[in-house]
């Protein structure tokens, strides 16, 4: 039912109206008013403070370079039809070039093709985009992210012991590399750990934190839980304090403040963070050079690093966080 719902609106997108968007930003108006160029930026949700990060950059960006951007998400990172909705919304706009982060590759590829029949330049960002619309594609590499987590659960477990996994989705690309990274690491290098198979929470915190305790109860020897994401991350903090249960090492991704005051408070282990200010800022840069019709290498990386109590006030570590 969903996915007919879905395919509904992609079908519609032609007959684009005004549609709600949850935290739009940056200017308004279609195409290119006095000489900036508009860049219309669609991300995968909005309740993370991550998303908050990447808009800041982004914006940032645009004022030192004299363009526009806007920048929705959907309220949830479960919400694909939203997001086909919202990315509907500001093609509509006809900007210059287009920022997207998707929830679902496959729901968002008919809009993707008409941005392309527009001479608009898609530029991926975060998760990917399983296409070849977008000219390029600015992200973390998540795999080798993941796997940065994983070698740090197998040090903190001595090599032995179960982990699970909340991973935020299963179709995003972010969701799939950062599942994929972890058991591929663990599978190459720790064979007296035992991970099992990946919950779904959808990024939601309290999704996550019921997963969590779910798996608690049915694994009374657990080591270890591995969370993919900022709200996986503090539901999965959540969940293990309302089991009553210690001697959990957790290990999470992204920031914010509550990750960080868990690190602090010896909640959770560590967590691997990425740069999104630095990822808003790029993905900009690379919009405005597919704007000039530059040539842009497939897809720029952009950094994470592994931080825990040891070295959280580290410089380098300290510019990448974010609350």
């Amino acid at each position: 039912m969903k996915m007919r719902k879905i395919a509904a609106a992609v079908t519609g997108a032609a007959m684009a109206v005004v549609l709600t968007a949850c935290g739009q930003g940056g200017g308004a108006g279609s195409g290119s008013a006095a000489g900036n160029p508009l860049i219309a930026i669609v991300s995968k949700g909005f309740q993370h403070q991550f998303w908050q990060a990447v808009k800041k950059g982004a914006e940032d960006e645009a004022a030192a370079k004299g363009a526009r951007v806007t920048f929705v998400g959907p309220a949830t990172e479960k919400d694909v039809e939203q997001q086909v909705n919202m990315l509907t919304n500001e093609l509509a706009k006809s900007p210059q070039a287009l920022g997207f982060a998707a929830l679902d590759s496959k729901s968002a590829a008919p809009l993707l093709q008409q941005a392309k029949a527009q001479k608009i330049p898609v530029v991926a960002f975060d998760s990917g985009v399983d296409s070849d619309v977008p000219v390029t594609t600015v992200a973390t590499d998540n795999k080798a992210a993941a796997a940065e987590a994983a070698k740090h659960v197998a040090q903190q477990l001595g090599g032995q012991g179960k982990v699970a996994m909340v991973v935020h989705d299963q179709t995003s690309l972010s969701g799939k590399d950062r599942r994929d990274g972890f058991l591929d690491w663990m599978r190459r290098n720790a064979p007296g750990i035992t991970v099992l198979p990946p919950q779904y929470g959808g990024g939601d915190q309290l999704e996550s934190a019921n997963i969590t305790k779910s798996i608690l109860q049915a694994n009374p020897d657990l080591k270890g839980i591995y969370a993919s994401n900022e709200g996986s991350a503090i539901g999965v903090i959540k969940g293990v304090q309302e089991s009553g249960r210690s001697g959990i090492t957790i290990a999470g991704f992204d920031s914010g403040k509550a990750q960080i005051d868990a690190i602090n408070g010896g909640v959770e282990s560590g967590a691997v963070t990425q740069d999104p200010v630095d990822m808003g800022r790029q993905l900009v840069d690379a919009a405005l050079k597919a704007i000039k019709g530059e040539q842009l290498p497939k897809r720029i990386d952009t950094a994470f690093y592994w931080y825990d109590k040891s070295n959280i006030n580290d410089p380098k570590i300290q510019g990448a966080l974010y609350q």
